[in-house]
């Protein structure tokens, strides 16, 4: 028999693919219903899939060729077709994003979906049960590898996919016990972080904007590395979130002395410079050509331009300063969200520590890792799902043949 620890979007795909072997499959779910963190996706619309998978956008500290080798394991189109054919989900592009909603828009249909799938064929699912350990059978044989300790009694088993997640958003049932199990049995461990999670400490004025949102750009530099991210960018009342910032918050997370630089439209210095230096009226009110006027009146009032300065007037330390916080602006941060509110779990099982073609632990032969156990992870946009079904289905394939 297969046991997969875990019901949520790597474990339901690594469950219907060890089952498609003809092996028995038991699929044990902590909560009463598993797949929450499918349900709270998307703001409950679930962003299946992106429109393209770019493997250089993924964050490991396992080597990269690990990371795209999985990820070329099951291409786009093969997962969407598994979506549309095989679990019966209509796909649709949101053209302005580059991702991929079920038409009905509902996260609720994937995955009960995939729940019904895995039903469907065979596989037993028991919820509300607890996995507290795995470890290795005492008298292995052929069909009795390993036992599973549940809050339900132990569970005899030839092979054992954990697909227990992370730590992000624990309310989802996400305790780390995948994790901890993982480190007992001695894998190889990169230290967890919080990843995808909004950034804290707004100064007053910047919290006053709190609300507005709009595209941007922003560069996080640290001991000479930097990495950029485009996308929306929101003020809260405790400091900033959105694509963008939850692209880049690792960094912020893992190096504190990280400095995050903001611009605050596609216009480039040059092209500030040029329109600053022509222009008749005030200045604040050219900026609010681009920008939200509230926005605007603190940029100019954190450049050093009093609220009446007109463009005739403007002098040239105050346009370099203002050009600056256009285009260069950094970004005060104090902190971050943590897991409460990260999408997905930093760092995890080392990819050298698991067979690249089969996620099979290299220590302990019956055993596979998938999901947001693994160290890896991709931006927002539908890339962590496909991270998940694609080590999910790896994992289940070769469980099942095991």
């Amino acid at each position: 028999m297969v046991v997969v620890v875990g019901a949520g979007a790597a474990g339901l795909v690594a469950a219907i693919f060890a089952r498609s072997s003809g092996r028995e499959v038991l699929l044990l779910e902590r909560t009463s219903d598993g797949g929450r963190k499918i349900l709270i996706s998307g703001g409950g619309r679930c962003n299946i899939l992106p429109s393209s998978l770019r493997p250089e956008r993924f964050v490991s500290d396992s080597p990269s060729h690990l990371v795209r080798g999985l990820l070329r394991s099951w291409s786009l189109d093969g997962q969407r077709a598994f979506f549309e054919h095989d679990v019966g989900i209509p796909l649709a592009l949101e053209k302005e994003t580059g991702k991929l909603f079920p038409a009905s828009n509902r996260a609720r249909d994937v995955r009960d979906g995939l729940m019904a799938m895995a039903v469907a064929k065979g596989v037993t699912v028991q919820t509300q049960t607890s996995v507290t350990d795995v470890r290795r059978a005492d008298t292995p044989t052929a069909d009795t590898r390993w036992r599973v300790a549940t809050s339900r009694g132990d569970v005899d088993a030839t092979s054992v996919v954990l697909a227990a997640g992370g730590l992000s958003v624990p309310l989802t049932g996400s305790d780390g016990t995948g994790l901890t199990i993982a480190q007992r049995l001695g894998l190889e461990m990169h230290p967890t972080y919080p990843a995808l999670t909004p950034l804290t400490g707004a100064t007053p004025l910047l919290a006053a904007l709190s609300g507005i949102s709009l595209d941007v750009r922003i560069r996080a530099k640290w001991q000479g590395h930097t990495t950029e991210s485009h996308g929306g960018f929101l003020f809260t009342h405790r400091g900033y979130s959105g694509p963008s910032v939850l692209d880049v918050s690792h960094v912020a997370v893992r190096h504190p002395e990280a400095v995050l630089r903001v611009q605050w439209t596609e216009r480039d210095a040059d092209t500030w410079t040029r329109e600053l230096t022509a222009a008749q009226g005030l200045v604040v009110n050219v900026v609010a050509r681009y920008l939200p006027e509230r926005l605007a009146e603190v940029l100019c009032l954190e450049a050093g331009l009093p609220p009446d300065r007109r463009g005739p007037e403007l002098r040239r330390q105050e346009r370099t300063a203002l050009v600056d916080a256009l285009t260069s602006y950094v970004l005060p941060w104090r902190g971050d969200e943590g897991y409460k509110k990260a999408e997905v779990t930093g760092g995890g099982v080392a990819l050298t520590d698991v067979k690249p073609g089969t996620l099979e632990t290299f220590r302990h032969p019956g055993l596979f890792i998938c999901g947001e156990m693994l160290d890896a992870f991709g931006p927002i946009g539908g890339y962590n799902f496909a991270w998940a079904w694609v080590t999910g289905r790896v994992a289940g394939l070769a469980a099942g043949r095991s």
